[in-house]
């Protein structure tokens, strides 16, 4: 009887655990990736430098990367649900007292305090939930999951965009942490670290025949992993990814708004970004579950360099921002939803969270550093040329790793 529930998807409970992670990837995500909208206001209000406010966002990237190890350690014994509750009210206050904001000192407390400790409470611990709730269908099912990034960063910038045009943005920043705040808490208490506590079985368990083996290496300590060459390639390849992702995320929008782009056109860049990596999540999460973890990130990673040589050449033409955009989205999206099948893969599950909460740590070291030398780059020359200059060799290094990744047994 259990073994019919599981393979029935009606009466699975896993898809609802992934349908509310795609929701609060929707929430968390949106709102963290709007940074660039509220870039430009920030810097018209108070006159800050660009290095200085890109600093801002990078000590959260590091910060939530640090707390990220902590929180997959603690999704690993107690399961989401408490983790994602304190999520939702870290988030809300964050945002919401950014409304208050009058010297960069308080910018940098809010975002490298509150906001952070919200946004390193969801990513790990959803990403390992799902995980543990699927064996078949595992790829898809984290990039549906992650899909909730793509749909989030596509709709809440422009959303907030909207509202600044309209309200300013600090009440903006009040309405956007609220209603984003009261969701995530609401979808959380529905949350379940893993089939056993609703008396099932992970999906497709007992339809495996050898091709997925977690439970070989689901011994290995996290001292055996940290030990293992691949665990540094996969940290190494996270944090040329994220430097890559975290640069263009914060400045593309100023940058297009520098070269004559209208402000509104130019935050429908994210948006494209958003759309492009819903395709890249769904359609290499499916293309893993097919053709293997290792091949499909391979192929996650050849497009971001394509869409980074392309930037380079880019004047005015929205057309062409938005041609990178899809490019850059699709690629961004399917690297986020395949590391945590590959972290899987070769480590098992047993310390899937506090593995995939070190490899979020790498990618966080990348964000800290990309945002504050593009800025600081254009502070000096007035372009950001030698900073995507420098995103390409990155992105060209992360498919090398990838060729060599392989498994840790």
């Amino acid at each position: 009887m259990q073994k019919t529930e599981n393979r029935d998807p009606r009466f699975f409970y896993g898809y609802i655990v992934v349908l509310l992670s795609f929701c609060i990837m929707l929430a968390g995500d949106g709102i963290f990736y709007s940074f660039g909208i509220f870039f430009n206001p920030l810097l018209l209000e108070f006159g800050w430098t660009r290095a200085a406010t890109s600093g801002a966002y990078s000590l959260c990237v590091i910060v939530t990367g640090l707390l990220s190890i902590g929180v997959g350690r603690l999704n690993d014994r107690f399961g989401p649900r408490l983790i994602l509750t304190a999520c939702g009210l870290f988030l809300g206050l964050g945002y919401s007292l950014m409304s208050q904001v009058f010297t960069i000192w308080q910018l940098y407390l809010l975002y490298g305090l509150l906001i952070s400790m919200g946004e390193s409470s969801f990513l790990v611990p959803l990403q390992s939930t799902v995980a543990r709730w699927f064996v078949r269908r595992r790829g898809l099912m984290t990039g549906i999951t992650m899909a909730g990034v793509g749909v989030g960063t596509a709709t809440i910038p422009p959303l907030a965009s909207r509202l600044i045009s309209i309200y300013g943005w600090r009440i903006s920043y009040v309405i956007v942490g609220s209603v984003i705040s009261v969701f995530i808490i609401i979808a959380a208490q529905f949350l379940r670290r893993d089939p056993k506590q609703k008396g099932l079985s992970p999906y497709g368990e007992n339809d495996v025949k050898g091709e997925i083996i977690d439970s070989t290496v689901g011994d290995l300590s996290v001292r055996e992993i940290v030990h293992a060459p691949q665990f540094w390639l996969l940290c190494a390849l996270s944090f040329c990814f994220y430097f890559c992702v975290a640069t263009i995320m914060v400045h593309v929008v100023i940058h297009a708004i520098g070269l004559g782009i209208p402000a509104v056109s130019a935050a429908n860049i994210l948006a494209i970004i958003g759309g492009g990596s819903i395709a890249g999540r769904l359609i290499l999460g499916i293309t893993a579950d097919n053709i293997g973890n290792k091949l499909a990130l391979i192929i996650s990673c050849i497009p971001m360099s394509i869409a980074l040589f392309w930037l380079v050449t880019i004047q005015e033409e929205i057309w062409m921002f938005y041609m990178f955009a899809a490019i850059f989205g699709f690629s961004y999206g399917g690297i986020v939803a395949l590391k945590s099948p590959v972290t899987a893969e070769l480590f098992g599950l047993s310390s899937h969270g506090v593995i995939l909460g070190i490899t979020l740590f790498a990618e966080s070291i990348g964000g800290v550093i990309g945002p504050v030398l593009a800025g600081g780059i254009f502070d000096i020359t007035g372009s950001y040329q030698p900073a995507f200059l420098i995103c390409i060799g990155l992105s060209v290094t992360s498919i090398i790793l990838a060729i060599f990744l392989s498994s840790s047994r």
